[in-house]
């Protein structure tokens, strides 16, 4: 257990450690702030030197020394001044470098999401994803910039109250520190069985909020299929579980600073009767005992105040924890140091697979692909669902890295060459339609942001999207909002496919790719993309048969394997799997 704490501790200095890394050009102003908080302090607590002067020339009897209560009490609004001003500049500053702080985590956490490999976004949760990136970044905000502040000011309160007391008591400044720790160990243990829970609240809240996008994004599923009640009772128990949680986390650390404040109180009382015996004796003046009581108050405070920042620190070095967990996952593999490079000269499409071999996890998932497919070649790759289609074209890409053999296109091996290059020989158009936030133009400019107007409305003619388009409020400017916001699903496709035909790499990819057009505007697309595959090597994922008939050749897959290969005609006269799916389809 000992072990545990003390690899738990050395966890979170490092957490905190790694935190002000990110500080960047505010290490400068952060050192700034620690030199103000200072002078905070040392102008704030020389106040009750100068009222314990002025108490010591009035408390002769018949003798007031009014000229003197004068000149102490005209320097007390100089520090009072100075120590507003400097608190001030304090805040402002810790403010700013807290900002820019959480600014440069959440722009690491976002810049790690572009670098992620497919692998992870595709066994993470969007909703976990998103809230460590917002929710715990904001909840790290808070307790950063303001434990920044009084971190600063408490520490060095305690210094200068403990100079002060010495030099005023020695006895009372040692029995009061002789006192202290009783409360920093109470503040310790109550702090520690926090962690945990503010770490187990962040996960559930983590949860909820992924439930919360799930119930967004497939509110239609939910209402089709009655199972709202479903979801509401997996959100009630995520709620209650995460109720309970936080309760108890807020609970815990809301008792440190009572405990701190008891303890502490106990110490002033001891103070200020040791003090009184010491006063009547002799050894302090009246003034100095009125100041000696205003240290041992202001010297119990900032425990109080850091009893508090320890437990606000919970919770955030929780989020922390949670933000730095994203960042160092493991980036998609760089790309070798002699990688070659696509170049638009070299890219004619062609396209071999060697015995290749794939598995998402232990268990083997793809193994012995073997084809070439031919500059200009039109091939479907046609299958069950689950039989690895779409991991094929993502293999084609690097989107995951092969167990064994080797992908080939222009007879370059993939895994020697750039990502950016290899990707850019890519059209895709898939079921599954991706749109930004930007403008129509914007969207459609994805692949090829130097477009001319006339080429952009040229792939918008081409894909039938144009008379649409011009039906919009804006046209082409016309923003889409969130996911495309209130585009039919088949507006979406077709602005997908107007993208690939803008940009005409020469390898397309359709998988499933007029799935939410309508038949006659189907016909179109399939003329479109007739013309736009003249001289581009193709390959069409598909489930409806009839529209791969006229395909070079046909890739049908299986468990993981690719069982037969050959044209319509052939793949009919070997009556095989193949021609078993197709009788299915259209008996």
């Amino acid at each position: 257990m000992k072990k545990e704490r003390i690899q738990d501790l050395k966890t979170k200095m490092r957490t905190v450690s790694r935190l002000f890394s990110y500080s960047g050009k505010y290490k400068a102003v952060l050192i700034l702030s620690v030199l103000l908080a200072a002078v905070f302090s040392v102008a704030s607590h020389l106040i009750p030197i100068y009222l314990g002067r002025a108490i010591d020339l009035t408390v002769a009897e018949d003798n007031v020394d009014f000229a003197g209560v004068g000149r102490v009490l005209a320097v007390i609004p100089v520090f009072i001044a100075l120590g507003a001003a400097s608190d001030l500049i304090l805040r402002i500053v810790s403010v700013r470098g807290g900002a820019y702080i959480i600014g440069n985590l959440r722009r690491a956490a976002f810049s790690k999401i572009q670098s992620l490999p497919l692998s992870y976004l595709d066994s993470h949760s969007r909703g976990d994803t998103l809230n460590r990136i917002i929710s715990d970044a904001d909840r790290l905000s808070e307790g950063l910039v303001g434990g920044l502040v009084s971190l600063y000011s408490s520490v060095f309160g305690i210094i200068v109250t403990l100079i002060m007391m010495i030099s005023i008591s020695p006895l009372v400044a040692l029995a009061v520190v002789a006192l202290t720790p009783i409360s920093m160990i109470a503040a310790a243990f109550i702090s520690g069985r926090t962690y945990s829970m503010f770490k187990k609240s962040a996960d559930l809240s983590a949860r909820q909020s992924a439930l919360i996008e799930e119930s967004v994004t497939g509110g239609v599923e939910i209402k089709l299929f009655g199972n709202e009640e479903v979801i509401s009772e997996r959100f009630e128990k995520i709620n209650e579980d995460y109720r309970k949680t936080a309760s108890r986390a807020v609970f815990y650390s809301s008792i440190t600073n009572p405990v701190t404040r008891f303890v502490n109180s106990i110490v002033y009382c001891g103070v200020a009767l040791a003090g009184g015996f010491i006063t009547l004796s002799g050894a302090v003046a009246v003034g100095d005992f009125v100041a000696l009581l205003t240290f041992a108050r202001d010297y119990a405070k900032p425990f109080n105040d850091i009893s508090g920042v320890i437990a606000e620190a919970q919770n955030s070095l929780a989020s922390a924890m949670r933000i730095f967990e994203l960042i160092d996952e493991p980036d998609e593999p760089a790309d070798p140091s002699d990688a070659c490079v696509f170049t638009d000269e070299e890219r004619h499409g062609a396209v071999q697979a060697d015995d290749v071999s794939f598995s998402y996890t232990d268990k083997p998932f793809m193994s012995d692909i073997n084809f070439l497919a031919e500059p200009g070649e039109r091939i479907a790759i046609v299958g069950p669902t689950g039989c690895g289609k779409t991991t094929l074209v993502n293999l084609l890409m690097r989107f995951y890295p092969l167990d064994e053999g080797r992908i080939t296109i222009d007879g370059k091996d993939i895994s020697g060459a750039t990502k950016r290059s290899l990707r850019s020989s890519f059209g895709m158009v898939l079921q599954d339609t991706w749109l930004s936030s930007g403008t129509v133009r914007e969207n459609i400019t994805v692949g090829k942001p130097d477009a001319t107007d006339e080429e952009i409305v040229r792939a918008a003619v081409d894909s039938h999207a144009d008379p649409f388009i011009r039906r919009l409020p804006q046209g082409y400017d016309t923003p889409l909002g969130d996911a495309g916001g209130a585009l039919s699903a088949g507006e979406k496709q077709l602005l997908c496919i107007a993208r690939v035909m803008l940009a005409l790499p020469p390898i397309l990819i359709l998988d499933e790719a007029t799935s939410s057009i309508d038949t006659r505007t189907e016909i179109r697309i399939q003329e479109a993309f007739a013309e736009m595959m003249k001289g581009r090597t193709s390959f069409i994922v598909a489930h409806r048969l009839n529209t791969i008939k006229n395909a070079d050749r046909i890739l049908v897959m299986k468990d993981g394997k690719l069982i037969e290969q050959g044209s319509h005609e052939e793949l009919m006269r070997a009556e095989g799997f193949y021609a078993s799916l197709y009788g299915a389809q259209f008996s």
